[in-house]
């Protein structure tokens, strides 16, 4: 008898705890009551995230990777110009060699013999078309490393305005979807009202239909401002790159 006691004592502590737990399990945000911009993070750590989540990004400064490589070998292609060449050859030589005496006619000697040989040497070439062109192309190639950093630039600043329009639209989607709860509680109180007055024949059922009508379109508002709220709010974690965990 003690052992049961004991154990419904300890089921009750059990369930108590997880009562308790259950009630602190409470949402860290209520789009009715509460501020939205108070619980995202600031609009600057947004924006660089955004920026550092954008696909156009990443592929812009990765041409500004490439060209930075053409301007490299654009500055360096006089060296193609320059070299030292060098070759070992090794193999079976004929060695022709004459001898000469005075009042006697040449003697010519053949002999073959096996040997190595060795050549070094170094090169300079000036071709024209390289003289003239090379400055052309770093020149080029400057102008769309430029280019390609402007282009950087641009598409980050593209990634803020939109993040700074979804933050702020977000911002008024919630006031919005406020506003509608407050008309949508107060349609239905009168809704409430109305249908006592109509029971107590105090209103017209031509009334009565007509405050139907308000609060069906109350309701279908308050509807749509919730799924824009929704839309504004998963837009801007898919433009930024971060699950912001509060709705």
């Amino acid at each position: 008898m003690k052992n049961d006691r004991l154990f419904l004592l300890l089921l009750f502590f059990i369930s108590f705890g997880h009562g308790f737990v259950f009630s602190q399990a409470k949402p860290t945000f209520d789009p009715f009551t509460d501020e939205i911009k108070d619980k995202l993070p600031p609009l600057s750590t947004l924006l660089d995230s955004a920026i550092a989540h954008d696909p156009y990004v990443h592929f812009r400064n990765l041409q500004i990777v490439v060209n930075n490589s053409k301007l490299k070998s654009s500055q360096n292609l006089w060296l193609q110009n320059l070299g030292v060449q060098a070759d070992v050859r090794y193999g079976s030589f004929d060695i022709f060699s004459t001898n000469t005496a005075e009042g006697q006619s040449p003697s010519i000697f053949a002999t073959k013999r096996n040997e190595t040989n060795y050549g070094l040497g170094a090169y300079i070439k000036f071709p024209l078309y390289d003289i003239f062109n090379r400055r052309n192309e770093v020149k080029l190639a400057k102008i769309e490393t430029l280019q390609a950093k402007q282009l950087v630039e641009e598409q980050a600043k593209e990634v803020r305005q939109r993040v700074i329009m979804q933050y702020n639209d977000l911002i008024v989607k919630q006031h919005l979807l406020k506003i509608q709860v407050k008309y949508l509680e107060t349609s239905r109180i009168n809704m409430q009202m109305a249908e006592k007055q109509f029971v107590n024949g105090v209103i017209s059922i031509a009334e009565f239909a007509r405050i139907s009508e308000i609060i069906n379109r109350a309701e279908t508002d308050f509807e749509n401002s919730k799924m824009n709220f929704q839309t504004a709010y998963m837009l801007l974690e898919e433009t930024v790159g971060m699950k912001f965990n509060i709705y």
